[in-house]
C-alpha cells in the first residue's frame, strides 16, 4: 500500500540573494552580517579553511581554497553579490584573484570583500587620510596599508593589538577597542578611522567613537555589509550603525 501523492507548485524566492564566504576561524562576521543586513533577504554562508595563526603566509594560503568554498553554495543558485569575509586576506591575495576564484565556482553578479568595500566607503564619504587600528602583527597590517595607499588612501596613523591568533582577536573587549582608538586618534591629522578585521567585535563601538571623535568610523563588517547592499541595489536598515549608512 502506498500513501497519497499530492501535486505541488514551484516558486522562486523574491528579493536579493546574498552570499558570504566566512573564514573557518571567524566567530564574529555571521552574527554581524545578520544584524546589518535586512532580515527579509536570502542570505547564505559558506566557510573557507583558515589557520588560527594569522600571518602573510596563512592568509595567502586561503586563495587555493576559495573556489571549493564557493562551490559549497547550493548548486544552480544565482547570487546578486557574494562577499569574502577577510580584510587582510584580500590584501594578500588581491581583490581580482578573490573574485576570479569565487566566480569560477559560483554564479554571482558581483563579488566584494572588506578591502574593496572600504575603498568604496572612503570614496562615498570623501575620505583620503584614515587612521588604521588593527588587531594583527605589523607584518600583516603593512600589506593592507600598502594596498590602501596604492588606491589613494593614506594611513599616516596606525596602531595594533599585535595579536597573532584569531581566538585572541575575537575576545578583545569593546572597552579595549574604544580606549585604543581614542588614544590612537589624539592629535591625529586624519578624516576618518578604520577598525580592521572581520573577527574584531566593533559594531557597538562605532557610534560612540563617532560621537567622541566627530568623524566617520568604519569597520570591516560594516563596510562589507554596506557595499554588498549597495551592489545589490538595496537600502540598509535604519538600525545599521555609523555615518556611512546616513550619507
Amino acid at each position: 500500500m502506498t500513501g497519497a501523492v499530492f501535486p505541488f507548485d514551484l516558486v522562486e524566492p523574491d528579493g536579493p540573494r546574498l552570499g558570504l564566504i566566512a573564514l573557518q576561524s571567524d566567530e564574529t562576521i555571521e552574527r554581524d552580517m545578520r544584524r546589518l543586513l535586512p532580515q527579509d533577504i536570502e542570505f547564505m554562508v559558506s566557510r573557507v579553511p583558515s589557520d588560527e595563526e594569522v600571518s602573510r603566509h596563512t592568509l595567502a594560503a586561503m586563495e587555493a581554497h576559495l573556489s571549493a568554498a564557493a562551490s559549497l553554495f547550493p548548486s544552480g543558485v544565482k547570487f546578486d553579490v557574494i562577499g569574502y569575509g577577510c580584510t587582510s586576506g584580500t590584501a594578500q591575495i588581491g581583490a581580482n584573484a578573490v573574485a576570479e576564484r569565487i566566480r569560477s565556482a559560483a554564479m554571482t553578479s558581483a563579488v566584494t570583500q572588506p578591502l574593496s568595500s572600504l575603498l568604496a566607503a572612503c570614496r562615498h564619504l570623501g575620505l583620503k587620510r584614515i587612521a588604521l587600528l588593527s588587531p594583527y602583527v605589523a607584518q600583516v597590517s603593512e600589506r593592507l596599508r600598502e594596498v590602501l595607499v596604492s588606491e589613494g588612501i593614506d594611513t599616516p596613523v596606525f596602531g595594533s593589538f599585535d595579536a597573532a591568533v584569531e581566538a585572541t582577536v575575537v575576545r578583545i573587549s569593546q572597552r579595549s577597542i574604544r580606549e585604543a582608538a581614542s588614544a590612537l586618534m589624539q592629535g591625529a591629522d586624519v578624516d576618518g578611522l578604520f577598525l580592521s578585521c572581520t573577527n574584531l567585535r566593533t559594531l557597538d563601538v562605532i557610534e560612540p567613537l563617532e560621537t567622541r571623535l566627530d568623524m566617520p568610523v568604519l569597520s570591516s563588517n560594516q563596510v562589507l555589509a554596506w557595499h554588498m547592499m549597495k551592489l545589490a541595489g538595496m537600502e540598509p536598515p535604519d538600525t545599521a550603525p555609523g555615518r556611512l549608512f546616513r550619507r
